[in-house]
C-alpha cells in the first residue's frame, strides 16, 4: 500500500499550485520537471481533493527547489520569496563530476546517474569530503555512504510528516532522549578549539 501524507491536502495542493504559478510554469511544464503524470498534476491544480502520495509530495518539492519539510510546514508567504530565486540548477551533479577524483566515486556516478542527480549540495559535499587514498569511500564503499544519506533523508522526511500530527510530543521526547544519549560522543568529537568543547 502506498504511503500517504497525513493532514489536510487541500492547502498543500493549493500551495503547490500557487508556487508553480509563481515559477511561471504551465501544468505540463511542471509535470515534466517533477516527472509526474499530467493527470496527477491536474488533480493537484483543480481537484478532486485527495491525499497525495509521499512520492508525489517529494517530486513536487524537488521540482520547486524546496525540501519536503519546507513545502509541508512553511506558510505560503515564507515560500513565495524563494520562488523569485532561480530554480536550483544541476550544479550539484556538475560539482560532483568536477571534484570527484576517486575511481570508486567516479564509477558509482557513471552507474547511478539518477541517484547522483538527486543529491543535495550538502550531500555532494559530504561525499566529496570522504575521498582519499585509504579513506572511508575506499574502505566502506560509495554505496554504503549513499545508503546512509538516503536513510537520513527518509528519516528527516518522516519526522517532518510526524511533526504535523498529534504525535509531535512523542517525537520530540524520543529525539531529546536520543540526543542526550549521544551527547558524550558529540562532546568527545569536538576539538579543543571549538566553542563549548
Amino acid at each position: 500500500m502506498s504511503e500517504t501524507v497525513d493532514g489536510a491536502d487541500l492547502p498543500l495542493c493549493s500551495k503547490i499550485a500557487r508556487l508553480v504559478q509563481e515559477r511561471g510554469w504551465s501544468q505540463d511544464e511542471f509535470a515534466r520537471r517533477a516527472d509526474l503524470n499530467r493527470l496527477t498534476v491536474r488533480n493537484i491544480f483543480v481537484g478532486p481533493v485527495r491525499k497525495l502520495h509521499h512520492a508525489t509530495v517529494r517530486a513536487c518539492a524537488r521540482a520547486l527547489g524546496l525540501t519536503v519539510y519546507d513545502l509541508q510546514a512553511l506558510p505560503l508567504e515564507k515560500l513565495l520569496p524563494k520562488m523569485h530565486l532561480p530554480p536550483p540548477a544541476s550544479d550539484n551533479v556538475r560539482l560532483l563530476y568536477e571534484q570527484a577524483t576517486q575511481p570508486e566515486l567516479l564509477a558509482w556516478m557513471e552507474s547511478n546517474p539518477n541517484t547522483a542527480r538527486d543529491l543535495s549540495q550538502h550531500e555532494v559535499d559530504e561525499l566529496l569530503s570522504l575521498q582519499g587514498t585509504g579513506g572511508p569511500l575506499t574502505e566502506l564503499g560509495v554505496e554504503h555512504f549513499v545508503k546512509l544519506i538516503e536513510r537520513r533523508r527518509k528519516i528527516l522526511e518522516q519526522a517532518a510528516i510526524i511533526s504535523g500530527t498529534e504525535y509531535v510530543d512523542m517525537l520530540e521526547q524520543f529525539v531529546e532522549l536520543l540526543f542526550e544519549k549521544i551527547q558524550p560522543y558529540c562532546n568527545r568529537a569536538k576539538s579543543p578549539s571549538e566553542p563549548g568543547a
